[in-house]
């Protein structure tokens, strides 16, 4: 497994950066590609391969614009990975951003959370174009 693994944005595409030394695991953009499963099964097989030596702490940021459903399946996926390797010598956290004026986004993001024990956070913004400058603690 590489230490760094990253998918360039497209149309109907995330950008991924997945970066263990940094500690950042982003999902972000529109994901509406309709070969879900095809997209998303290296990046769920390099989380199956982290999670056997993780880091101390691991955050997930999705900062999602648009998903359909066959998509959300697999970031469900995603989120379930971490479901299962919770325990008490890691911290795992999961931020979903949502733009102020998008309540679907909102509602999708409030979903997800339902549906996990992980510590999950919803967080609006005006604007996610500027996360880099976001304190995740």
């Amino acid at each position: 497994m590489s230490d760094l693994y990253i998918i360039e944005k497209t149309e109907y595409t995330p950008e991924i950066i997945l970066d263990k030394e940094e500690g950042v695991y982003t999902i972000k953009g529109r994901v509406i590609t309709e070969n879900a499963q095809e997209f998303f099964e290296p990046v769920i097989n390099w989380f199956l391969k982290y999670f056997k030596k993780p880091n101390r702490e691991t955050k997930l940021i999705l900062d999602i614009d648009y998903i359909n459903s066959s998509c959300s399946i697999e970031i469900m996926k995603i989120i379930n990975i971490f479901e299962n390797n919770l325990n008490k010598n890691n911290v795992l956290k999961i931020i979903w951003f949502y733009k102020s004026d998008d309540e679907k986004s909102k509602e999708q993001g409030a979903e997800f959370k339902l549906s996990t024990s992980v510590n999950f956070e919803l967080i609006k913004v005006e604007s996610t174009n500027n996360l880099e400058e976001f304190n995740f603690d």
